[in-house]
């Protein structure tokens, strides 16, 4: 129990090789990030980025800002200013880049992902129905080459805008995260609310059981995720 403590996992199961394999995971982060959240290898490697562009975010696209563009129908300058704000991160493949940059060009394009982005980020609905509206918006943009509908394009702007409220998935990375830790991920390529529901439930438990490391944000339970499952950081 003295070494389940240390690692700041929480023994609620009594699957004894559950607990084996969360630890392994756990030790997995400290052996790459011994300071864990904290340490500068790990700002440096992970969060910085992350959090330099929402700290841009809030200054480019905060809610006042965001309604005060919509309003003036500067609908061009609120997608210039979105994509901007993720091209200076490598949370998206380049094809996704290019798949949302040539899906917002036409006027009628950016005034739907615009406003859509908005209601998703700042709306007053509850997340469910955000989630799967924006969803909506993003299935209904122009496809020039390649889809736009992807579950990277589809999480990253939350996750820029609110990482205390949103996250962002990487499927393949991510489902290897879940098997390795023993949690049954409910996956489906095609975007739904179920399988961002099932992440944030990960996520969830992710951050009780390192709660004693003190994980700030989903951008540290998106790290940890990214450890656990990115052949970056092999076993």
């Amino acid at each position: 129990m003295t070494f389940l403590k240390s690692l700041g996992l929480s023994r609620r199961n009594t699957d004894t090789s559950l607990i084996r394999r969360r630890s392994k995971c756990i030790r997995k982060f400290k052996f790459y990030f011994p300071g864990g959240f904290n340490g500068k290898k790990y700002m440096a490697w992970e969060r910085e980025y992350k959090w330099n562009a929402h700290l841009s975010w809030q200054e480019k696209l905060n809610k006042a800002e965001f309604a005060n563009l919509l309003k003036a129908r500067s609908y061009e300058e609120i997608t210039r200013r979105a994509v901007t704000l993720e091209s200076k991160t490598n949370l998206l493949f380049s094809f996704e880049k290019m798949a949302l940059r040539d899906a917002v060009k036409d006027k009628e394009a950016a005034k739907l992902f615009a406003e859509g982005l908005f209601e998703y980020i700042y709306g007053k609905k509850n997340l469910p129905e955000r989630f799967e509206d924006f969803r909506d918006v993003i299935a209904a943009l122009p496809v020039k080459q390649t889809r736009v509908l992807t579950w990277p394009l589809l999480t990253v702007f939350g996750f820029l805008a609110d990482p205390a409220q949103h996250i962002f998935l990487k499927p393949v990375v991510t489902k290897k995260a879940a098997e390795k830790y023993g949690f049954e991920f409910q996956y489906s390529s095609k975007p739904n609310w179920q399988t961002y529901k099932s992440l944030l439930e990960f996520s969830d438990l992710i951050r009780k059981d390192i709660s004693k490391f003190r994980p700030k944000d989903m951008i540290d339970i998106q790290s940890f995720i990214w450890v656990l499952g990115s052949e970056e950081y092999p076993d």
